[in-house]
């Protein structure tokens, strides 16, 4: 499932790919993405990407009221930060 979010203006694409019971969920902005649990953040450390993680999340809203839990050095260096929203870590990235 793919759906076009807006965000003040601006246009990010968000992904749910069935798994089992639940869905994996991505968001991408511009120069990195919004990701559930399922994401390892290992692996975008290792390839540059600038990631921010949210768990428990359960759809789009969700992902963008949750609580960035952890980030890459990458989107570190955007000014994302543990602790802010979903949505502000996507404009950070955008």
């Amino acid at each position: 499932m793919n759906e076009t979010l807006n965000l003040d203006g601006a246009l990010f694409d968000g992904y749910a790919i069935p798994s089992g019971n639940t869905f994996i969920l991505v968001i991408r902005a511009k120069n990195g993405f919004l990701g559930c649990g399922y994401i390892s953040l290992e692996t975008a450390e290792k390839v540059g990407d600038a990631a921010a993680i949210v768990t428990g999340v359960k759809n789009f809203d969700d992902m963008l009221n949750a609580r960035v839990k952890s980030v890459s050095s990458a989107a570190a260096g955007l000014g994302v930060a543990p602790g802010m929203s979903g949505r502000d870590a996507l404009l950070k990235m955008n």
